[in-house]
């Protein structure tokens, strides 16, 4: 196994920091990086915004409601952008441009850039002994984080990404087994999942039960049945819309 494939390997969310700021090499080396990652026709249909400023911290804390959010080594905040394309020199506005542009393809395009990026950004900072916890909790309330950080129309506010030394290293969570996560050639019907799915609801069960902290007595099938049983975040398609995106 060589050393990329290892960090990949030894991922976890570390969500308590130790009070030591990035410094400019370090976020630097990994905004680049996340660069590199591959993006549909060289679009780049996304924007990272690091946040340093306290009082910003402070503000996006009251959305996410998780303590790592204003305490971390350095936070960026993903977002899908076709702002910067809309406002490029010569193009001339057309009906067709527009459609395009507030269409579901290219909100799926610029969503799918954003997340690639991030994951670019979070191997970089795992490769430099940094960690690293994805913020969907932001989308809390997608209006106060879209203000917060006054992004213009076509930009949506995806996820955040708290990086900084760890002051914890949690235990790796358990995955899906691959059986039921790869399909070869076509999907695989459920009742053929069922199984790897069965044996990964005892597995996720004693993870819970023996893991270093926050110990709970649940399953993974249990844990999906709570989180789809109620809604969540249904704000995000209309503002996404009022934004002049995914529209069509």
């Amino acid at each position: 196994m060589n050393q990329i494939i290892e960090t990949i390997m030894n991922h976890r969310s570390i969500r308590k920091f130790a009070d030591k700021p990035l410094n400019n090499v370090q976020i630097k080396t990994i905004v680049e990086s996340a660069q590199r990652a591959s993006t549909s026709s060289n679009v780049m249909a996304y924007s990272i915004i690091g946040v340093s400023d306290l009082a910003i911290k402070e503000k996006l804390y009251a959305v996410s409601g998780h303590a790592h959010a204003k305490n971390n080594g350095h936070l960026l905040i993903f977002c899908a952008d076709l702002h910067r394309i809309n406002q490029l020199e010569g193009i001339e506005h057309t009906g067709t441009f527009q459609n395009n542009i507030e269409s579901t393809e290219q909100f799926i395009v610029g969503t799918i850039d954003a997340a690639l990026a991030a994951q670019n950004a979070a191997i970089a900072a795992e490769s430099l002994g940094l960690g690293i916890c994805y913020l969907g909790s932001l989308r809390n309330d997608i209006q106060a984080f879209n203000d917060i950080l006054q992004l213009p129309a076509h930009v949506v506010p995806l996820f955040g990404m708290a990086i900084g030394y760890p002051k914890e290293i949690p235990d790796i969570k358990p995955r899906l087994p691959l059986a039921a996560i790869y399909h070869e050639n076509q999907y695989i019907p459920f009742e053929k999942q069922k199984h790897f799915i069965q044996e990964y609801d005892l597995t996720m069960k004693d993870y819970y039960e023996t893991r270093n902290s926050n110990n709970k007595q649940e399953t993974w099938t249990e844990q999906i049945r709570q989180k789809y049983e109620k809604p969540t975040r249904m704000d995000v398609g209309p503002f996404v819309n009022a934004k002049d995106l995914n529209k069509h």
